[in-house]
C-alpha cells in the first residue's frame, strides 16, 4: 500500500492521495516524490509490490527463503532506499516523511544520514517500541504461529496459514482504530438482522463481520511470514543504536514536524512526545501537532488532509 497513486488515472489511490499531487501540500509540480516498497513488504502477493523477503526465491536453493531469510531491521529498509537514491544520483532529500512504520524509517533516515535529510516528518510514529507495543506486536503475530498450516514458516509448497493471517490482520485493524470509531460506526448491530448473537452461538455482531471482511481481503495479497518479519523489525527499531535511544535521536539535525493522534492505541502519544523531547534536547527544532478524529492511529492516514497547511508551510 503506497501513499500516492500508481497511475495518473487515479485507481487505485494511495492512503495519502489527499496531500500528494498537483497543488496539494506535497505538490508534484514542485517536488519529486519518491516512494519505494520495503524489504519484507506485507503485500508480497500484490502485483504492484516489489519486495524481497521469506516468500522470495533463495537463489542458492531455488526455493522460497521461508524462515531462513535473515532478520531485517528498519535500518536495513533505509539502506535499500539509500542504494536506490544513489543509483539515481540523488544525494540529499528535501524531506523524509512516513506514517506508522514509515515514520520509523523517516526517523532512521534523519538519524543515520543527517547530512542528507533537510526536513523530517514522522506521522503517527515514535522513537522506540515501548514494552506495551512490543507485546501488542507479539499478539499480532501469535495467530499465524498457532495456525497448523504455518508449519514453522515452511508452507510455500502447501496450504498457507490463511486463517492465522486473517486473525492477525483483524487484530492489526482493530488496534489501528479506536473504540470511538467502533462505537459510533457499529453500536451493537448484528451482522445478520435475522440472527441474534444472544440466541445463536454462531451468529455475529456487525463489527466482527466487518473486521473479518477487511482482514480476508487484505490476506489475499499478503504473506504470513512477511508479517512476522515486519513485527520483529518494528520491535527492534533503534536497537542498532545500542541501549541509547537518546543517542540515536540526538543525531537528528533536521527541523522536525511530528503529527500524531492523542487517541493512538499503537504508538502512545506519551512516546511520541518523549521522542520530540529527545530530538530537540540538543537544540533541533521540533514542532508537534495533533490530528483530530475518532480513528486513533489511522487518523494519520484517513485524516491527514487536516494538516495540509502545516505541511505546506513546513516544506516551504
Amino acid at each position: 500500500m503506497r501513499p500516492g497513486r500508481y497511475n495518473a488515472d487515479g485507481e487505485p489511490t494511495g492512503y495519502w492521495d489527499a496531500i500528494i499531487g498537483p497543488g496539494k501540500p506535497l505538490d508534484t509540480d514542485e517536488y519529486y516524490i519518491i516512494s519505494s516498497d520495503t524489504l519484507v513488504n506485507l503485500g508480497a502477493n500484490d502485483p504492484n509490490v516489489t519486495t524481497t523477503g521469506p516468500a522470495t526465491i533463495n537463489p542458492d536453493t531455488g526455493e522460497p527463503w521461508g524462515m531462513d531469510f535473515p532478520v531485517v531491521t528498519i535500518r536495513d529498509f533505509v539502506e535499500v532506499q539509500r542504494a536506490l537514491l544513489e543509483s539515481q544520483g540523488i544525494e540529499s532529500l528535501h524531506a523524509v516523511m512516513g506514517a506508522s512504520m514509515g515514520a520509523l524509517q523517516a526517523i532512521e533516515w534523519a538519524s543515520a544520514y543527517p547530512e542528507r535529510v533537510e526536513r523530517l516528518i514522522p506521522v503517527i510514529g515514535g522513537g522506540v517500541a515501548d514494552p506495551w507495543l512490543l507485546a501488542t506486536l507479539s499478539a499480532w503475530a501469535a495467530p499465524i504461529r498457532l495456525d497448523a498450516n504455518w508449519n514453522e514458516g515452511d508452507y510455500y509448497d502447501g496450504e498457507p496459514p490463511t486463517e492465522g493471517l486473517k486473525e492477525a490482520l483483524k487484530l492489526v485493524t482493530l488496534n489501528a482504530n479506536h473504540w470511538q470509531w467502533a462505537n459510533e460506526a457499529f453500536n451493537r448491530d448484528w451482522a445478520d438482522e435475522t440472527r441474534d448473537p444472544a440466541q445463536d452461538i454462531n451468529a455475529r455482531y456487525a463489527i466482527e463481520q466487518t473486521l473479518d471482511d477487511i482482514a480476508g481481503a487484505r490476506a489475499k495479497l499478503s504473506d504470513a511470514n512477511h508479517l512476522l518479519y515486519l513485527v520483529r523489525a518494528n520491535q527492534a527499531f533503534m536497537a542498532g543504536h545500542g541501549d541509547s535511544l537518546e543517542a540515536g535521536l540526538a543525531a537528528i539535525e533536521a527541523p522536525t514536524l511530528m503529527l500524531y493522534s492523542e487517541n493512538d492505541l499503537v504508538f502512545a502519544p506519551e512516546g511520541v512526545r518523549r521522542t520530540a523531547e529527545l530530538i530537540e534536547a540538543d537544540g533541533t527544532e521540533v514542532t508537534l501537532e495533533t490530528l483530530e478524529g475518532n480513528r486513533g492511529h489511522l487518523d494519520g492516514v484517513v485524516s491527514i488532509e487536516q494538516a495540509s497547511e502545516t505541511l505546506r508551510e513546513f516544506l516551504q
